[in-house]
């Protein structure tokens, strides 16, 4: 069992304020989860109030008829929390997320155009998908040169020779990484000169 909630920011108390925000979100009483979980009405509400202490069999049914994992549930809200974003000098600032270990999210801000030499242009294994969030940003794809509007997404597989960069001012974009072209942005990221980058 987790002990009663001594304060706000432990980790018992995070759990019950998580089981209670869950059931917010998808419209659910406390009748209709107590009876998903075959528990009391009055049990559920000491449980998400901190008055009756959490088993660990009454999580993993509360988890699974909330749709989410016992270890999402418990996991340490310090893990979650980026504060400083990574500094990419003149390519603006990039910011990485939690998520799925096979997939990778950042948000990446871009100030300048993007290269003009082709030979700054990077190839590697796996997959890319993206929305600009803010801005106009510029996909230089092989050949062609896409303008990627605010709202817009796009998807690529990353053997194409790629770069980015932003069009009439600084735009936002988010990224979706698969693990291949994660693993391929290790190795080209820093590897420019400051004329966008090969995000």
């Amino acid at each position: 069992m987790l002990p009663m909630a001594q304060e706000d920011g432990s980790l018992d108390g995070l759990v019950r304020k998580r089981l209670r925000a869950l059931r917010m979100a998808q419209g659910l009483s406390l009748e209709e989860l107590a009876a998903r979980v075959h528990l009391s009405q009055s049990s559920l509400s000491r449980i998400e109030s901190g008055r009756r202490r959490l088993a660990l069999d009454q999580l993993v049914a509360l988890a699974r008829a909330l749709d989410t994992t016992l270890d999402q549930l418990v996991e340490n809200a310090a893990d979650d929390v980026v504060v400083n974003p990574m500094n990419h000098g003149t390519n603006g600032l990039s910011w990485p997320m939690k998520g799925d270990p096979a997939m990778s999210v950042m948000r990446r801000r871009f100030t300048e155009p993007p290269p003009g030499n082709p030979a700054k242009m990077r190839a590697h294994q796996g997959r890319e998908w993206l929305v600009v969030l803010s801005g106009t940003a510029i996909l230089l794809l092989g050949q062609r040169r896409l303008r990627i509007e605010t709202n817009q997404a796009a998807e690529f597989p990353t053997m194409m020779p790629h770069a980015f960069g932003a069009e009439g001012g600084p735009c936002e974009v988010m990224f979706v990484f698969d693990r291949d072209a994660r693993r391929g942005h290790r190795d080209t990221d820093g590897d420019n000169d400051g004329q966008g980058t090969t995000a």
